[in-house]
């Protein structure tokens, strides 16, 4: 016998409806409602784009090659997510935050756990190469008030454009990373060296398509946090040097306006010995941090 939802034949009209219909007894609704959006968006592409099968086998083809660059140190389907947006557009939908409060944007791949935790003012950067900076702010709630006791995790890529765990041997285990706690007057600030752009992998199936796009694989300098604090919702974000010449084609789409900072070169002699360098100018950075209450 033949259920009612196992009627009717396909036909190009009223394709995503037959597919769907057939996933009535889903035994997660969740799955349904979100299966249901997807091959009714997908078949209405399908139609608006009409492909030849042989294209159709090449959109095949570059989904399988994609998946066999995955393993346990790689994952090409997250790259793919970044340079089509969905990774920048999923974290907007869930992080979203009263006004004022700082805006969230991509991890990355290149966060690791165990960094250092180091007294306030420490320096960073472990081989003494690149332009020194100082980052320094307060970490606040939506009222403006000083949060106590607010973790700081922050890392970077150095004046090369590489992070430690790229460059094991040459840089340092755990350069340019470091966890900072905030005092009662919610203050932080830390020695680092100005980051660099970089690009991210192109060897890949992601790296051929950008190429065939026209599009560049470059990700504008910044630096990485993860700020938490009790009661409060938590914030991956970075801060970007609006310098850089790929700020507006981010080749991820994780600018967002509010995250660009002010690099200020510093060539006080005065101000250069008070902050312990030896080179004749360093690069000084404020920025405050604005945590959201946890619902």
């Amino acid at each position: 016998m033949i259920d009612d939802h196992e009627t009717g034949y396909f036909a190009e009209d009223d394709s995503a409806r037959v597919v769907t219909a057939r996933n009535a007894n889903a035994r997660d609704e969740r799955l349904k409602q979100v299966m249901e959006v997807i091959t009714r968006h997908l078949h209405a592409a399908i139609k608006e784009i009409e492909p030849t099968r042989e294209e159709w086998m090449q959109a095949i083809q570059f989904l399988t090659r994609t998946g066999h660059m995955c393993d346990d140190w790689r994952q090409e389907y997250i790259l793919l997510s970044d340079v089509l947006g969905v990774s920048m557009l999923v974290d907007a939908i869930n992080s979203r935050r009263p006004t004022g409060a700082t805006e969230n944007t991509v991890l990355g791949p290149f966060h690791i756990g165990g960094a250092p935790e180091y007294p306030m003012g420490s320096n960073i950067c472990l081989d003494g190469k690149g332009e020194d900076l100082v980052v320094r702010g307060r970490v606040l709630d939506v009222d403006g008030n000083p949060v106590e006791g607010a973790k700081i995790d922050v890392w970077q890529a150095n004046d090369e454009g590489f992070y430690d765990v790229q460059q094991k041997g040459i840089q340092p285990d755990f350069n340019l990373r470091g966890v900072f706690r905030t005092g009662p007057d919610g203050i932080y600030w830390f020695k680092a060296v100005r980051p660099r752009h970089y690009s991210i992998p192109t060897d890949g199936t992601v790296g051929q398509l950008l190429e065939d796009l026209g599009r560049h694989p470059f990700r504008p300098a910044h630096l990485h946090y993860i700020i938490s604090a009790d009661g409060f919702e938590e914030i991956t974000t970075h801060i970007f040097d609006p310098d850089d010449p790929y700020l507006h084609s981010d080749a991820v789409f994780g600018v967002k306006e509010s995250l660009i900072a002010q690099f200020n070169r510093v060539d006080d002699p005065n101000r250069i010995r008070q902050m312990g360098f030896s080179g004749n100018h360093f690069w000084d950075v404020a920025f405050d941090f604005v945590l959201a209450p946890r619902p």
